[in-house]
């Protein structure tokens, strides 16, 4: 139900099937690196749990933007605890639709700076499918198949797809670094009487999604990631993560005549995690020591596994989550119309609750000869053992008004929210509740918007808009936290012709209230506690062009896309910090971390009815870690870094391709991040080989 483009009162872009195909990530970062206004920070390499923002959010753990799947929340809870610890399985998309500016009041609740909507692969027309096969560096193999088919009352797709690698990390002691995944999708489609005056149809998804990974939070030290930037210490061969993901939607889909439609979801999501990760060392957090491990050359050696330790000398928390995530969601869209004017009314209610359980323990362990040996075993619950959740009701209605040349969308979205959170205490696993402790806040919000499109020529448009950005503090927060709240504005023009097209937006966010969470990924402790970050500023500017450069006896295409952000931003006020991502104290003037002023992309290719090649190249500004301005020091930065991408596919049978892809083809080797501890690296080069056969 998405506006084509030209019509939209805001900034949004689209990557469907076709480009998708040609790019052949399984990495959202490095599909999104294409588009502008997005932040990303890199983690695993294999973007497994991305850090995704907009506009200047902050991506830690794409808790700041609203992340959908067909349209549907799919964060793990999407307001009691918004951080995307699981994420769709990216390579099973069809389409990637982004939204930023006052369009994207249609969804929340965070409606700072945008929506990320993925699509998954819709119910065929008729029978058909694929099945591809890839293999290549570090073990890694890649299988997915699709099938389906729709006869005049009922349609079926299933599909699945796996994934597995040894991983790029080279762990002390050898072992495995990589990650297991599975992933189901199954969807039917039956439509109620084919051919009556009013169209129904109903359409049932079902989702699982299966992953074992060892992944760590553990990176290196400075000199040690100049040595060897792919090592990963001995102290982390222990780190593991079990991760669990179902989904169930139920839609139903009525046309009750020309220009009335009412979609009504309705949706639920489960998913439980269990990351077991080494949580100290000696009593010092492991951020602490790769900040200064000459200071702690102890403890650094015990890490590395130079030298051995006394019993506990290590610690093993258990981070045993359980999530779930449900509702029901109606969107009723009218178009009455009139001879002076056109009207487009959109509605949506959503009734959603959430939930997260957490039930966490650490082990004691000790290192001999370079192997952790256990030595005590961790109390049930004695790390957290506490139930925080959600109830919500959110609505929205916006008025599409189109006169002649001009397209004014007036909107407003709101938000009743109840947060509550029952913490048993250390003592209590079995929850009896002699220890218990309860909280509970409201938020009631009233979110407006306005956009304006008008058209100036065939293909040209020019845009605008304001709106209200909001983000809630959620149920960790102290009785201080506010929550986020902003004024979001933006101009913009958009060309869109038949071969090329090209958008300029320059946008200002002004920050009454920034919102820092403590989570562990960010370096904190993880108790999901919100801090103010007071007023911040944030502005920047965001191009793209793109074009089909020409033909050659038509069966050769040229497409072309390139991009670029410009993005500057500063906190207004001066403040003492306990929010680890900021440091100690913010001055007015500070840059915010993981923000970098200067992002562009350039996709090239050339395609063949019989052959393609196609290129992607990607640059990123260098970036503070912690909040300050002026010159940085190398422990306060990530490293601007340049990547090449490039696929080639030969269609060698009517319906069989065989391809090469390789990312990251000149090696460039970078610290993606600092956080939470240590300098981490970006994957280096990788190559892969594969087949497809559509039939």
């Amino acid at each position: 139900m998405s506006k084509p483009p030209s019509r939209t009162p805001g900034s949004i872009s689209y990557i469907g099937p076709e480009e998708l195909e040609r790019q052949g990530h399984t990495d959202i970062h490095r599909i999104l690196r294409s588009v502008p206004g997005v932040n990303l920070q890199e983690e695993d390499g294999y973007g497994l749990r991305p850090n995704i923002g907009m506009r200047g959010t902050g991506s830690e753990r794409s808790q700041k933007i609203t992340l959908l799947e067909d349209g549907v929340l799919i964060a793990p809870a999407p307001y009691s605890a918004p951080s995307a610890y699981y994420f769709p399985t990216t390579g099973r998309m069809d389409g990637v639709e982004i939204r930023k500016g006052s369009s994207s009041i249609r969804q929340g609740p965070q409606t700072n700076g945008g929506v990320l909507n993925l699509l998954s692969a819709g119910i065929p027309s008729h029978f058909g499918g694929r099945l591809q096969w890839t293999t290549g560096s570090d073990a890694s193999r890649r299988t997915s198949a699709r099938i389906g088919d729709s006869g005049p009352r009922v349609g079926w797709l299933f599909e699945t797809y796996q994934l597995k690698t040894d991983g790029f990390k080279e762990l002390d002691g050898g072992g495995k670094t990589g990650f297991d995944l599975q992933d189901y999708l199954f969807k039917v489609r039956y439509v109620i009487r084919p051919g009556a005056r009013r169209f129904q149809m109903m359409e049932l998804k079902l989702g699982k999604t299966d992953q074992f990974g060892r992944e760590t939070y553990v990176g290196l030290s400075d000199a040690d990631f100049n040595l060897n930037p792919y090592r990963r210490y001995a102290a982390s061969q222990r780190d593991r993560i079990t991760a669990d993901h179902e989904q169930v939607q139920l839609r139903h889909v009525i046309r009750l005549r020309d220009g009335f439609d009412v979609v009504t979801t309705v949706y639920r999501n489960d998913f439980f995690r269990n990351w077991s990760k080494v949580q100290s060392v000696q009593g010092q957090s492991i951020a602490n020591v790769l900040l200064a491990p000459d200071d702690f050359a102890d403890e650094f050696a015990v890490l590395r596994g130079d030298i051995d330790s006394v019993d506990d000398a290590l610690s093993l928390r258990h981070n045993r989550r359980d999530y779930f995530s449900q509702g029901v969601q109606t969107t009723v869209r009218y178009r009455p119309g009139s001879r002076l004017s056109n009207h487009e009314f959109e509605f949506g209610l959503r009734v959603h609750e959430d939930e997260e359980d957490r039930f966490q323990e650490e082990d004691g362990y000790r290192m001999l000869s370079g192997q952790m040996i256990q030595t005590s075993i961790g109390s049930p619950g004695s790390q957290s053992n506490r139930i925080s959740g959600a109830t919500a009701v959110a609505g929205y209605v916006e008025d599409e008004i189109t006169l002649g040349r001009w397209t004014v969308t007036p909107g407003v979205r709101f938000e009743s929210i109840d947060f509550s959170r029952s913490d048993f205490g250390k003592n209590d696993p079995l929850r009896v509740g002699d220890s218990l402790t309860t909280g509970r806040t409201e938020f009631d919000v009233i979110i407006p918007g306005l956009g304006t499109n008008v058209r100036i020529g065939d293909m040209s448009h020019v845009f605008a808009g304001v709106h209200r950005g909001f983000a809630p503090p959620g149920p960790g927060s102290s009785q201080q936290a506010d929550p986020e709240d902003s004024v979001n504005y933006e101009i913009g023009y958009r060309f869109e012709g038949p071969t090329l097209g090209t958008q300029i937006v320059g946008f200002f966010n002004d920050y009454k209230n920034l919102l820092g969470s403590d989570t562990l990924s960010s370096g904190g402790t993880g108790t999901l506690d919100m801090f103010n970050g007071g007023e911040v500023d944030v502005m920047g500017l965001e191009t793209s062009f793109h074009a089909e450069m020409g033909r050659v006896a038509s069966s050769v295409r040229f497409p072309l896309a390139v991009t670029y952000t410009f993005t500057d931003a500063e906190f207004r006020s001066s403040f003492e910090s306990d929010f680890a991502g900021w440091g100690d104290e913010v001055i007015r003037g500070d840059v915010p971390p993981y923000l970098p002023k200067h992002q562009a992309a350039l996709q090239l290719g050339i395609v063949h009815n019989a052959w393609s090649l196609n290129t992607e190249m990607s640059w990123v500004d260098q970036a503070r870690t912690v909040p300050g301005q002026g010159p940085t020091t190398d422990e306060e930065t990530i490293d601007a870094h340049f990547l090449l991408d490039v696929t080639a596919e030969v269609r060698v049978h009517d319906s069989v391709r065989m391809f090469v892809q390789s990312r990251n083809l000149t090696d460039e080797r970078y610290i993606a991040a600092r956080r939470p501890a240590g300098a981490r690296p970006g994957i280096g080069r990788t190559i892969a080989v594969g087949f497809k056969w559509d039939f």
